[in-house]
Formats: structure tokens, sequence, C-alpha cells
């Protein structure tokens, strides 16, 4: 029976084997590749400028800008809702920031400017055109220093950030304090009162809210309320019942519950000094426990922290 060869083969060539290998290995090379140019386009893409937080701070800007439209048109009740707008809308740019993972630095320092613009600008130019005016050099120097507290306050802010108890604000907040002189002016207009009638009031509540903003009076900040938790059915209550009353007088019952609160940091404060505890809220930066911070070690402390939101 005749028998054949067997063809060989070439040397030259490569094995099916080997062929394969070297498929392979291409394979996760370029998966390497692919790892690496997502990586770096996600780090570039983290540095960039986000569209959805932004826009909302591009429409808070927008508020304070017409605020002070209004307000040199004499329109002080448009003026003052569109600082009320602008604060709404500041709450939720670092919100939205958070759920969409879109913070960013640019995010941060975008939010910054346009809280100072918006509640450091324009509620001083509001109330004094609507009722400094007529005082003179101790009108525009009032309104000159809530000015400069709303731009100090927002400074401390974003350089305590990581050192402050995040269960408590240092000084009264830029929108609270916007609010407190904006919804003054919204009362009265609502109520006809003129701006000149009321000028030292305006005056003693325009200082008032500039120096408490660069104080290191504690105001609670909310932050460690967790809305994501059943909550009791009178909390619902208690909501529909606050929503009610804002409806039926915006002006009114938002600015008693804004002087409230601007009043609250200073009841806070007393009762700690009475107690002889300790009131200030910065912790030292190497996380060290120290007799100054021992506040921060009362109760769970909430690292939330966003550009923001309302410094």
């Amino acid at each position: 029976m005749a028998s054949f060869r067997r063809r060989r083969a070439k040397s030259g060539g490569p094995s099916f084997p080997k062929l394969l290998r070297a498929k392979n290995a291409g394979s996760s090379a370029v998966g390497q590749d692919d790892g690496g140019l997502t990586g770096a386009r996600a780090h570039r893409r983290h540095r960039g400028i986000y569209l959805l937080p932004n826009a909302f701070t591009t429409a808070a800007l927008f508020c304070g800008f017409y605020a002070i439209v209004m307000a040199m048109n004499l329109r002080f009740g448009n003026a003052s809702i569109a600082i009320f707008v602008a604060m709404v809308l500041d709450s939720l740019d670092g919100r939205v920031a958070r759920m969409t993972n879109t913070q960013s630095e640019f995010g941060a320092q975008y939010d910054s400017l346009s809280d100072m613009v918006s509640f450091g600008a324009a509620p001083a130019l509001v109330i004094y055109e609507w009722s400094l005016r007529g005082m003179g050099k101790l009108g525009w120097l009032a309104a000159f220093v809530y000015c400069v507290g709303g731009a100090l306050r927002l400074a401390r802010f974003n350089t305590n950030i990581a050192v402050v108890d995040k269960r408590y604000f240092q000084g009264l907040p830029s929108p609270a304090a916007a609010a407190m002189v904006a919804g003054f002016v919204w009362v009265m207009d609502d109520l006809r009162f003129a701006g000149a009638d009321l000028n030292w009031i305006s005056w003693v509540i325009t200082l008032y809210a500039g120096i408490t903003m660069v104080s290191n009076v504690p105001f609670y900040s909310f932050k460690d309320v967790n809305f994501r938790k059943p909550m009791p059915f009178i909390a619902s209550l208690v909501v529909v019942v606050a929503l009610v009353a804002i409806s039926s007088d915006p002006s009114s019952v938002l600015f008693g519950l804004f002087v409230l609160y601007g009043i609250s940091g200073y009841v806070v404060y007393g009762w700690r000094r009475i107690k002889g505890k300790p009131v200030t809220l910065v912790q030292p930066r190497d996380g060290a426990p120290a007799q100054s911070a021992a506040p921060i070690h009362d109760a769970s402390d909430d690292s939330t922290s966003g550009p923001a939101q309302n410094s």
C-alpha cells in the first residue's frame, strides 16, 4: 500500500496557536489603550464645563442682574421677587451637580461669583435706591457694609469649607441676608410704604445683615436632615401648612421666616455661652480633637458639600 508524505508547514510562516496568541495580545493591548484614552477623556471631562448645573447658576445670576435693573427703574417689588427666585435657583445648582455627578471647580467658582451679584450687590443696590438714598453718606455706607460683608462671607466660606462643622454656617448665609433685606423692601412696597419714611429701619436691617454675615455666630445649615428617610406624618402636615401660609401672603411670611432665622444664630450663640460650651465652628485641619472644636463631635457630621450653594 502506498504511503504519502504529510506536507509540513513552512518554517517561515506563523502557526495557528501563535496567531491566536498574537491576536489575543493585540486585543488586550488595544483594550489597555482604550482604557487609558477613556481615563484621559474622563479626566478632561471632569475639568470641563458642565451645561446643566451652570445653567441654573446663570439663571440665578440673571435674576440678580434683573433685580438691579428693576431697582434702577423704581420697580422694587419686581426687584425683591427676583432676588428670592435667585435663592431658589442657587439652592438647585449644587443639588443638580451632585445628582448628575457633574461637580467641577469651575462650577464652584462660578457659583460664588453669581452669589456675589445676586446676594451681595443686588440687595445693597435695591435697598439703597428704595430707602437709603436720601440719607446721604450714611445711606451708601450702610449699603457698602452689606456689599463688602457679602464678599467677605463668600470668600471665607470657600476657604473654610473643609474645616467648618457642616451642621452650621459660620455667620449668616448670604442668601438669608439677601432675603432679610429684599423681604423688607417687598413687604413695605406691598403695603405702599414709602422707603424714605422707613430709612432708619432700612439702615439698621442693612447693617445687621452685613455685619452678621462676617460674624462667627453659628446658624443651623439643615445639612444633616436626610430627606431620603421616611418622615413622620406630622412632618408632611407641617410642610402643607407652611406652603399654604406662604401662598396666602408670600412677602410677609417669607420675610418673617428669614427674620426668625437671622435671629436664631444669636439665640444659639447666647445659649452656648450660658452653658459654657465653645461656640467656634472651625476644627483643626489635621483632624486632631481640640477644645475649640468640641461642638463638632456633639453629633454626626454631614460630609455633603457642594459648590455652594448657598454659602
